[in-house]
Formats: C-alpha cells, sequence, structure tokens
C-alpha cells in the first residue's frame, strides 16, 4: 500500500512546509490549490479502505493529521445521492475532486438571518479545487452530483477538522454544535518505506 501513497507524501512534505511559514491565509491558499489540484488529477494512490462508502451517511477518513494540528487531509467519501447538512468550517479549506462528482451550494443568512442560497451551486469534476474559510465564505452544503455511483473528494483544513467544535444549520438560521471525528480508527504511515 505505502508505495502507492507517494503522491499524497509529497502535497503534505509541501503543506507542512508552507504552514510553518508566517504568511496570510490569502497566499497560503494560493499556492496549495494547485499543489491539491495536482495530488487529485491522478486517482491512483487512494488506498481502497480509506474509500469505501457506507450505505447510510458519507464518510470522513482521515489521511494526516499535522502533530502541531496545524492541518489535516481527509478523503470524503459520498454514497449514491448522499449529501451533508447546510454547516460550516471555522477554518480555512480546500476541496478538491478526485472521482465522480459533488455540488457545493453556499449559503448565507439574509436580512432576518434565514440562510438563503447564495448564486449556483459550484459543480466539481475531477481536478477542481474549491476553496473555502470564515473570509472567503464558510457555509455550504455538499452532495454527490450521482445519484448511483460512489464520489470521492479530498479535502485539506487548516486544523484538524475532526477535533473542532463547528455548526450546523437549520435553514431559519438556528444552529447546533458537532465535532464530525473521523471514520477510520487508524491512519496509513506515509513514511513507511516497503523493502524490497
Amino acid at each position: 500500500m505505502s508505495s502507492t501513497l507517494q503522491a499524497l507524501r509529497e502535497f503534505v512534505a509541501l503543506t507542512t512546509e508552507l504552514v510553518g511559514r508566517p504568511q496570510e491565509e490569502a497566499p497560503l491558499l494560493a499556492a496549495l490549490k494547485p499543489a491539491l489540484a495536482r495530488l487529485v488529477s491522478h486517482d491512483d494512490w487512494l488506498p481502497e479502505s480509506l474509500a469505501q462508502p457506507d450505505p447510510q451517511h458519507y464518510r470522513q477518513y482521515l489521511l494526516h493529521a499535522d502533530a502541531l494540528q496545524r492541518f489535516s487531509v481527509v478523503s470524503f467519501v459520498w454514497g449514491p445521492g448522499q449529501a451533508t447538512p447546510i454547516h460550516d468550517h471555522t477554518v480555512w479549506g480546500l476541496i478538491g475532486m478526485l472521482r465522480g462528482e459533488e455540488l457545493s451550494q453556499p449559503y448565507a443568512p439574509d436580512a432576518t438571518g434565514r440562510l438563503r442560497p447564495q448564486g449556483q451551486a459550484a459543480h466539481l469534476r475531477p481536478g477542481d479545487v474549491e476553496a473555502v474559510s470564515p473570509r472567503l465564505g464558510d457555509i455550504h452544503r455538499v452532495r454527490n452530483a450521482f445519484s448511483d455511483r460512489t464520489s470521492i473528494s479530498i479535502h485539506v483544513y487548516g486544523a484538524n477538522i475532526g477535533a473542532v467544535q463547528r455548526w450546523v444549520y437549520a435553514e431559519d438560521g438556528s444552529r447546533k454544535p458537532f465535532v464530525s471525528g473521523y471514520s477510520n480508527d487508524w491512519v496509513p504511515n506515509l513514511w513507511h518505506r516497503p523493502t524490497p
């Protein structure tokens, strides 16, 4: 398995270097976006065990968590027709489409506090990358664009996202806290080099 992870190793190493530099969010995301696009432009590295859908709800598998909690890399696996509730992230994030397609509908509160869709949903196809953050727009609902097959996206966040308290929203603007956790109970060892 580990021989297939070279692309992910390189992405993690670059992200570690970039988050270690003092810089604003905009240049950080500008540097990470093409790197994530390169990672998701090839669908040959994600272990099958971290690409398995659940028949009831989407899965969020941790691929890497930075030891200092500065970022995490996650695979989101969407079964046919599955969707998130309306939710936020509270930190910056990039979503790269690896397999299949997904729709990401942004929301924002209107003058009364109700959440309203903002424009058209972003339609992500393999190789596409979208950014979210409190600065850019942080509330959205995501769904698998297909009703008959699995879709997978790779996310990188500016924290250990499975441990961050975030919010899910009702359309009336009310919200409740949640911590997503992860679907896997193990993480791939990116740095193991198999012996020949």
